[in-house]
């Protein structure tokens, strides 16, 4: 959590005007004509929505009320509808339309590898008629209508192809990051009921070599022993490709020895499939609350969410912010630094910039690799000028200094976005003078998967910017601070973030739990949608994101389960309890520090340490593996034996001001805690 004092002490901080070059050419020039837009949006939303559907394709009309929802439990079944009835097809949208608008030999997509000088770019024309060819291919292995289709797979162009022909064909997509474990693989593919599998042979990130294809086929034996089967599995030739492109003479840029297992009944290769189809596929037309895609997000209960949005309202939403929150023109460049796997990547790398016609950038690297300037030498080789990553990135570059920033130009810059938690003021103030040379405006975006778009954030063209401030609602957001008893508060204050007001892609349900979805954001408050997160706002009426309230924890960006890497823990032979709380990183904001008690006569080393890491990498993924495992003889719990959480946040921290303890059934343990606090951290 974010310390009040601290962002209370921000708040009486310095003002950054927008940037000039911005201001000059921006959609909205003051915050006059942001609150006339912004009053128009909330009362009278079928109109202010209305106007933007124009520039979009349709066929037929809404049935009943353009714009219908119900947020209280108390009126019976949550719901959200927006346009429905009404038939449009997202793909085409995004591309065909941008074809006939005269944008076919206009890059939608340039793409840069892992190493640098791995590249390529492909025009709106040429996108078509790729997406084209792998819709036929999904329909040729028997994908229809209402199917799910997962994707598992790298930053490669074919990742943002396979997702564009599922949308084209009807089939909502369901993407795994491809870091994920075959475990996480395999909950994914079995709750959304996918039919087909799309995969890579490996990437590598940075100096690191994943091998997609192998996790894959560990999946494929989970899923056998499971009694569940797909269709097939289309496998892109990535690094494998790029050896079959060199001579002898020329060093490949993908390195790889990467062994590849072959199912001849279920394994077939991209490239043969695409060569044997058409490259015209007529789109389906699909009703506007016809799901467009399923993503799965961490859940307080350690089952990930399958998270569904639809074709209208998410189309809609994700086209405006991106148009608005990144000030987007014709001639832009656009470069943002998500992995597809995450809902920034699919609202902000590929519906949200194609939507607008937008020339977008698809990174397989990171921000290190090479060296710490490779997001600046991307930035001054396209001509970037609106940029978009996480703090986390932010972070790990300021330890670098400002050497690696300064040998590149990044004249071309203009906005410079932030996504995935808090950004610091300390890191907005780097991000802002030293990256940004003082000279952009900075974009500090808050919003969730589940709200497919941004809920708060600044316009770049007529916000005052206070570092660490998320700012003011965009268009049909309507939030509010509610108290423990769900009463809105007023004026300056802290409490619980809500939204009062849906909006066009606000997530419909969880996928197959609806009961799931109306506890997990209606239960709480009801009549509001209730974000997880606090927040606190100023007397200005600026909003500061405190941090979450429920049992998830924002590491580097990405909510992660304390409940789900708890429970891999508790799944190795010599864990009895485990219990998980967050942890201050410099770089990644948090990180996971795991309190273990073992069986009885278990002996604590670090050879159980490094079994317990392996456990959880191998159950959910890298990202999950706790960057602290501490020995716990017994845990802090309450009279009815609930684990203290709040203690042993305090314990990891060396905090020894532990507040009221009245309610702990044994507090002899804890002294114990302190002193079995890991060496690194004394």
């Amino acid at each position: 959590m974010v310390d009040i004092a601290d962002i209370e002490k921000s708040a009486l901080g310095p003002v950054y005007p927008p940037s000039p070059r911005v201001v000059a050419e921006a959609h909205v020039k003051s915050m006059e004509e942001y609150r006339k837009m912004y009053d128009r949006s909330i009362n009278d939303p079928v109109a202010f929505w209305g106007d933007i559907a124009k520039q979009f394709y349709w066929k037929g009309a809404p049935e009943g009320r353009v714009f219908d929802y119900n947020f209280s439990k108390s009126n019976g079944r949550i719901f959200i509808k927006f346009m429905e009835g009404i038939k449009t097809n997202v793909c085409y949208n995004v591309i065909d339309r941008n074809i006939e608008n005269g944008l076919g030999d206009n890059v939608a997509f340039y793409w840069e590898g892992n190493e640098p000088g791995d590249d390529s770019k492909v025009t709106y024309s040429e996108l078509k008629r790729r997406v084209c060819q792998f819709a036929n291919v999904l329909k040729a292995k028997g994908v229809k209508k209402g199917d799910h289709v997962a994707i598992y797979m790298p930053m490669i162009l074919e990742l943002p192809i396979a997702v564009l022909a599922c949308a084209r064909i009807g089939a909502p997509h369901s993407v795994v990051f491809g870091g994920f474990s075959a475990e996480s693989l395999v909950d994914r593919i079995l709750d959304s009921k996918c039919c087909l599998l799309v995969t890579a042979d490996g990437l590598y990130r940075g100096k690191k070599l994943i091998e997609l294809k192998s996790i894959a086929d560990q999946a494929f034996q989970i899923l056998k022993d499971r009694n569940y089967s797909l269709k097939c599995c289309i496998v892109v030739r990535h690094l494998l490709e790029d050896l079959d492109k060199k001579g002898p003479q020329e060093p490949p840029k993908r390195p790889s020895n990467v062994a590849i297992g072959w199912n001849e009944e279920l394994d077939c290769w991209w490239h043969e499939e695409v060569a044997n189809v058409s490259d015209e596929c007529e789109p389906e037309w699909l009703d506007a609350e016809d799901p467009l895609f399923l993503l799965y997000t961490s859940g307080s209960t350690g089952k990930p969410k399958g998270v569904v949005h639809t074709q209208a309202g998410y189309l809609l939403y994700a086209a405006t912010t991106f148009k608005y929150s990144f000030d987007y023109h014709h001639g832009d460049v656009y470069f943002c630094t998500a992995d597809v796997g995450w809902i920034t990547g699919h609202s902000y790398v590929v519906y949200g910039p194609l939507a607008n016609g937008a020339p977008s950038i698809v990174f397989e690297g990171l921000p290190v690799y090479p060296d710490a300037g490779r997001y600046w030498d991307i930035v001054d080789k396209y001509k970037v000028s609106k940029f978009y990553t996480a703090p986390t990135a932010i972070r790990s570059l300021m330890r670098f200094g400002p050497d690696y920033v300064k040998k590149y130009s990044r004249k071309t810059l203009k906005v410079l976005g932030s996504v995935g938690e808090p950004l610091n003021p300390e890191a907005w103030r780097f991000y802002y003078e030293v990256i940004g040379n003082g000279e952009c405006s900075i974009s500090d975006t808050f919003w969730q998967t589940e709200t497919g778009g941004h809920v708060l954030t600044p316009l770049p063209g007529c916000t005052p910017m206070k570092p660490g401030s998320v700012c003011f609602p965009f268009f049909g957001i309507k939030p509010v601070v509610l108290n423990e008893d769900g009463n809105e508060v007023q004026g300056q204050s802290e409490g619980y973030l809500a939204i009062s007001q849906a909006w066009p892609s606000t997530m419909r349900t969880v996928y197959g739990d609806h009961e799931r979805y109306e506890n997990t954001y209606f239960g709480k408050f009801d009549g509001y949608y209730c974000t997880g997160d606090g927040c606190f706002r100023d007397k200005d009426g600026y909003f500061w994101i405190t941090g979450r309230i429920d049992d998830c924890i924002n590491v580097s960006g990405h909510l992660t389960s304390t409940a789900q890497v708890e429970s891999a823990l508790i799944e190795h032979d010599l864990v009895a309890e485990a219990a998980v709380v967050s942890y201050p990183h410099e770089i990644k904001g948090q990180c996971l520090y795991a309190f273990l008690t073992l069986i009885k006569g278990a002996e604590f080393s670090d050879e159980v340490v490094v079994q317990l890491k392996q456990q959880v990498r191998q159950k959910i993924g890298s990202i999950a593996v706790p960057d602290y495992i501490q020995d716990a003889p017994g845990l802090p719990k309450t009279r009815s034996g609930k684990i203290m959480r709040r203690v042993l946040r305090k314990i990891a921290r060396n905090d020894h001001q532990l507040g009221d303890i009245s309610t702990m059934a044994d507090s002899s343990i804890i002294e114990t805690l302190f002193q079995l606090r890991p060496a690194s951290l004394k």
